[in-house]
């Protein structure tokens, strides 16, 4: 579909490639059975889930900082669950997540089968939000680092998606004009409308099939990229 005019390919890397909600659980279950045994882990992802998405697009639109988002995605969850702990629990809790969360290395099915055969094909880079001291961790520990070309994210760009600057900087850095780039990420705020928004193509990763009414190019899992690319 878009074979003739792409040379290179930018992938958002959580929620796409790496699947941060296996990955987070797993950080908080550590956490939990170490200081706090007495919580059960999916009892406080289901709520605490819903929370951090929220923050997420506070913190995407800089309505939170770095530092409130740590801290309000764990208070806010805590009191819903009206379990007492206290705020020096919780910057210590935002700490240890932050350390354990890049250690697990789910990535979600087809990821390395996929970028295997686009590799061969394409340039390939990476655009996140997410923080620069974790992301590079993850990259590195579940075995990405050796596909892309580059890795741009929010704190070297200045902005965070859907911001146009991020994708701007992103294509200098890969040194690629925007008609012969494409994004493809699960956010349709950030990685569909912000890049659509600044010129270039992009493809929805949608592994919930949830009802969308962009007209873009969708998969819901991340083989079918070999049908489109």
């Amino acid at each position: 579909m878009f074979q003739n005019k792409i040379t290179d390919v930018f992938f958002d890397l959580d929620h796409t490639l790496w699947d941060f909600d296996k990955n987070s659980e797993l950080a908080f279950d550590k956490i939990f059975r170490s200081q706090h045994p007495q919580i059960n882990t999916p009892e406080f992802i289901a709520v605490y889930s819903p929370i951090n998405h929220a923050c997420w697009k506070l913190y995407q639109v800089d309505q939170l900082t770095h530092e409130e988002l740590r801290y309000k995605r764990l208070r806010d969850s805590f009191d819903v669950l009206n379990y007492s702990i206290s705020d020096e629990e919780i910057n210590q809790m935002a700490i240890d997540y932050i350390t354990y969360l890049p250690e697990n290395n789910q990535l979600f099915e087809g990821a390395i089968e996929i970028l295997n055969y686009l590799s061969n094909k394409y340039k390939l880079h990476i655009i996140t939000n997410g923080f620069s001291e974790v992301q590079y961790k993850k990259i590195n520990n579940s075995g990405l680092s050796g596909f892309f070309s580059t890795v741009t994210n929010s704190e070297m760009a200045g902005v965070k998606k859907p911001h146009p600057v991020i994708y701007e900087f992103a294509l200098t850095t890969a040194n690629v004009p925007k008609e012969n780039a494409i994004m493809i990420g699960d956010c349709i705020e950030a990685d569909i409308k912000g890049a659509l928004n600044f010129g270039i193509e992009a493809i929805f990763f949608n592994p919930e099939k949830k009802e969308v009414p962009l007209g873009v190019p969708t998969i819901s899992k991340l083989i079918e990229l070999k049908s489109l690319l």
